[in-house]
Formats: C-alpha cells, sequence, structure tokens
C-alpha cells in the first residue's frame, strides 16, 4: 500500500494537467501547470525542460513540493473532485536526451498531445530539441486531501480594469489556484475564486488547507482537450489573514508564454533556446544530441493506438 492508494486513482490518472508548487530563493510558493504521471511505487513523475529548470533548481534547494488536481479539462470527468498532494521532491542534474526511464510519460503526452508529435518531425527538430532536453522530478507524497469541486459561484467576474497588479489576467478566468505556505513553510495549494478590494485579492481558503500569512501567488491557465492553445500567469504578493477572512496582496505578475500577441510565439522560442544554452554553460556542457528516433518511434505508436 502507498499513500495514494486511497485517492481516486482512476481520477488522478484522468487529469490532463496539475498545478505544481515549489519554493522560490525568497521562499515565494511559485505554481504552474504540467503533467504527471503515476508510477506503480506510488511516486509521480514529471519533468522540465532546461529552458524552464527554475522548478529543479528550487527542489534541489528545498525538496517540499505540493501538486493539485483541480482543472479537469479533456479528463471527461464531470464534477471530478479534487486532489491535493503534499510531499517531497528530487531532481537530479541529469540530463535526459531520450525518453529512458520516463516512457510511459512520454507516451502518455504524444497520446494527450496530438499536435506533439510533430516536433519530433525533421522540419521542427532544429527549432524545438530544447523540449527535449530534460530532468525528471520524483515527487514521494507524504499528505493526501480530497477535496470536492470547487462550488458554482454567482459572483461576477472581477473588472479587468481594476487597479491591483494581475486583475486584467485574473479577470479572464473563472478560478485561481493560490500557492500559499503552512506554519512549517511547507507549501499548500487551494482552488479559489478571487475577489479585487482596495488593497488586494480577497481570496477563500478550505479549512483542510493550512494556509498561513506570507509569501503567496495565484495561478491562472487554461489548456484545451488537447492539451492546446495553453495560456498561464502568475500573480505573486504576500497572504494576510484580516479578520476571519484571507488577502492576496500582488505586487508582480509572471506570463512567461506571453499575453496572446502573434510576437509572444517568436519571443518565447528564443528565450528557450538562450536558457536552454545558459544551463549548459554554467555546467561546462556542450549541447548534448537528442535521440530523435526514440522519441520518434514513440510518437508514432502514439499516433496508431
Amino acid at each position: 500500500m502507498t499513500l495514494l492508494d486511497s485517492a481516486p486513482l482512476d481520477v488522478l490518472d484522468a487529469y490532463r494537467t496539475c498545478e505544481f508548487v515549489t519554493l522560490g530563493g525568497d521562499g515565494t510558493p511559485l505554481a504552474w501547470p504540467t503533467a504527471v504521471r503515476r508510477r506503480p511505487d506510488g511516486t509521480l513523475l514529471l519533468s522540465t525542460s532546461l529552458a524552464f529548470a527554475r522548478k529543479a533548481l528550487n527542489i534541489r534547494r528545498d525538496g517540499r513540493v505540493a501538486l493539485l488536481f483541480s482543472d479537469p479539462t479533456g479528463s471527461g470527468l464531470d464534477h471530478a473532485p479534487q486532489i491535493f498532494v503534499g510531499g517531497r521532491a528530487e531532481c537530479p542534474d541529469e540530463i535526459m536526451t531520450g525518453p529512458q526511464g520516463a516512457e510511459d510519460y512520454w507516451r502518455m503526452l504524444f497520446e494527450r498531445q496530438p499536435h506533439s508529435r510533430a516536433y519530433v518531425s525533421a522540419p521542427l527538430r532544429s527549432l524545438m530539441d530544447w523540449y527535449y532536453l530534460r530532468l525528471l522530478i520524483t515527487v514521494t507524497p507524504e499528505q493526501l486531501v480530497v477535496r470536492p469541486p470547487l462550488a458554482a459561484s454567482g459572483r461576477p467576474a472581477p473588472e479587468a480594469s481594476h487597479p491591483l497588479p494581475g486583475s486584467a489576467q485574473l479577470a479572464r478566468f473563472p478560478s485561481a489556484v493560490l500557492a500559499a505556505r503552512d506554519a512549517f513553510g511547507a507549501p499548500v495549494l487551494a482552488r479559489t475564486r478571487p475577489v479585487p478590494r482596495a488593497d488586494g485579492f480577497a481570496v477563500e481558503v478550505p479549512a483542510d488547507c493550512a494556509a498561513a500569512e506570507g509569501p503567496a501567488s495565484l495561478l491562472v491557465h487554461r489548456h484545451d482537450e488537447l492539451l492546446n492553445h495553453m495560456h498561464n500567469a502568475l500573480v505573486r504578493g504576500t497572504l494576510k489573514a484580516v479578520g476571519d477572512a484571507w488577502l492576496l496582496v500582488p505586487d508582480k505578475v509572471v506570463e512567461p508564454m506571453g499575453t496572446g500577441r502573434p510576437t509572444d510565439a517568436f519571443r518565447v522560442l528564443r528565450e528557450t533556446r538562450r536558457s536552454t544554452a545558459r544551463y549548459l554553460e554554467r555546467r561546462g556542457l556542450a549541447r548534448p544530441r537528442v535521440r530523435w528516433e526514440e522519441f520518434k518511434a514513440l510518437a508514432a505508436a502514439a499516433k496508431h493506438k
């Protein structure tokens, strides 16, 4: 038996993405959407490309992490429960150039994200090699909470014109995920509906989420049924208790994929290649060669399936 055996595993496996939080150098919980594969031994496998290695660096400094399965888009499930998993992660500094050790993970991605199969074809290889230079992250669960879906709300959507930083981003989504820390500094996650006020965003925190005052953030993200047309944004700030309520006071907005302008794709591609080069240069490593044929074989098998 493992901790995850007490979870609704069919639901967990059906989720296409989850919110994954690590602790930044200043202690801020930084959450981003990612794909996860459950292993038979009860651990969870994630990965990150060298271009987005910040979460790997965070883990090597502080292995406390958390995951929240709360957006069932593409899962085929109605009213899916939310699943929170807290635990510890490991991320060795071993660059994976092929699917070895993560074949099921890549098979899952190629099946659920059909457009990614094109990345292994010859015309795109020179542009997308950064995507396949990966670091593997293994999470050992230590805490499990199953929550009901976020209840419907009759409140109007937040005003995009509100002067608070992040108002425009949050207004585009019906809910957001709060990433905070508990009294011991471990990260926690909860889906909520931020409401802008004069000095911050009011957020409701479920009773089973042990959030404490301190650095925090609000994540919004979306994807379609085939893990395409993705967008995400992170509103960083400070979580404060105001009477019996909670307030996230924002100070910064991060949109790694841009705001949706046509030029964003070219900027992101340029930055990912530069970030990959910096990761390798700081370690005195030459750019590894991707094992394209192995990825291509998995992509072809997923297409036929």
